[in-house]
């Protein structure tokens, strides 16, 4: 844990570094903050682990939404993006728009259905899948389907937000949906972030290694 944490310090610093230099210092309150509700929501699951507590399906998502940490590697891609990343863009970040809910959903459970039998072998929190069985007395086979339907409807969101005029730029909206699609690619059909020697691999490789000529 303390090599981790070292980890962590080490790059908050460099961001903290950058942002200075860049002149927006305003973005590290908003990045700093959504760390903090990063990290408070790990130690609810922590909590719920250690002391063998089964969350409600709505406990589940309010937390594990903001544990899947994809408010803050957006934050972490604006302000990468320099001095266009206004204020008022992180503003909108933070009130936590449709477009960011729906994608933060879409990423919840594409992870929750393709790593659950994994992850389930080993102590580990409730996913939505056991939260959902749970709640409504179905089968895994039900909480899956339920799971599925959910993805589509919130993709069907997150063309629609892209199609609407929107409150900020393209290109920042651009970022959410291109780490949708993303995730898409990691989560599909396996866990490819869990076990990234296989497909995850080839992926990065043709992407980095080996680039189709245009």
């Amino acid at each position: 844990m303390k090599f981790l944490y070292r980890i962590l310090f080490d790059l908050n610093k460099e961001i903290e570094e950058e942002a200075i230099k860049e002149g927006i210092v305003y973005v590290l309150n908003y990045y700093k903050n959504e760390f903090i509700l990063y990290i408070q929501a790990y130690m609810a699951e922590a909590r719920w682990l250690n002391n063998n507590y089964q969350p409600t399906l709505e406990e589940y998502i309010r937390v594990s939404t903001i544990s899947s940490g994809y408010c803050l590697i957006t934050a972490t891609c604006y302000i990468g993006m320099g001095n266009i990343a206004t204020e008022d863009i992180f503003k909108w970040l933070t009130n936590k728009p449709k477009v960011i809910d729906v994608a933060i959903v879409l990423c919840r459970l594409m992870d929750d259905i393709v790593s659950n039998e994994f992850e389930q072998k080993r102590d580990h929190v409730s996913s939505f899948l056991e939260c959902y069985m749970r709640q409504y007395n179905v089968s895994r086979e039900g909480a899956v389907q339920e799971g599925r339907k959910r993805i589509v409807d919130a993709w069907k969101d997150i063309n629609k937000e892209s199609l609407m005029p929107t409150d900020v730029p393209r290109p920042f909206l651009t970022h959410i949906i291109n780490l949708s699609r993303f995730m898409d690619v990691v989560y599909k059909d396996k866990d490819n972030f869990t076990h990234s020697e296989g497909e995850m691999k080839a992926f990065i490789k043709a992407l980095l290694l080996d680039p189709m000529k245009i």
